[in-house]
């Protein structure tokens, strides 16, 4: 994005999307899209991370930012640990750059612990990682950017 001077490097300046973990995702549309009035943007499953996955617009005049539902396909992958164990719930915010890369090694920089050495792709193709929650006050963060 350009014209933006105020931003750091490969920052994008908006929140991509807000990820909730849910034990059923049917329940879960019927909650979101029947009820809230989202818009159903795509369901997709990411194999490599055994879960289901629901990208609902914030917007539905087209601007930026989703609500990504993300349903366990397995009983031993991240998503459904996480249930398990916090229940079903507010999992992460994800931050729209405009190259993971750069950010990623801000974040290095800063002496914050990424979780991922290097960008690996997410639902929609997008390039993601994820920062240590222990050092982001608790919150789960992705950086995410548009597939290359």
């Amino acid at each position: 994005m350009t014209g933006l001077p105020d931003l750091p490097a490969g920052g994008a300046g908006f929140v991509d999307h807000i990820g909730i973990a849910v034990a059923d995702m049917d329940q879960a549309l019927a909650l979101y899209r029947d009820l809230m009035g989202l818009e159903l943007e795509r369901l997709e499953e990411v194999s490599s991370e055994n879960v289901r996955v629901a990208m609902l617009k914030l917007d539905r005049t087209g601007a930026v930012g989703h609500v990504e539902l993300l349903a366990p396909m397995t009983d031993d992958c991240n998503i459904a640990k996480f249930i398990a164990k916090k229940g079903p719930g507010l999992h992460h915010i994800a931050f729209a750059a405009t190259d993971t890369e750069t950010v990623m090694q801000r974040c290095r920089d800063a002496g914050l612990r990424l979780l991922d050495e290097s960008p690996r792709t997410g639902a929609g193709g997008k390039q993601i990682a994820f920062l240590h929650p222990k050092d982001t006050g608790g919150v789960l963060m992705e950086i995410c950017a548009d597939p290359v």
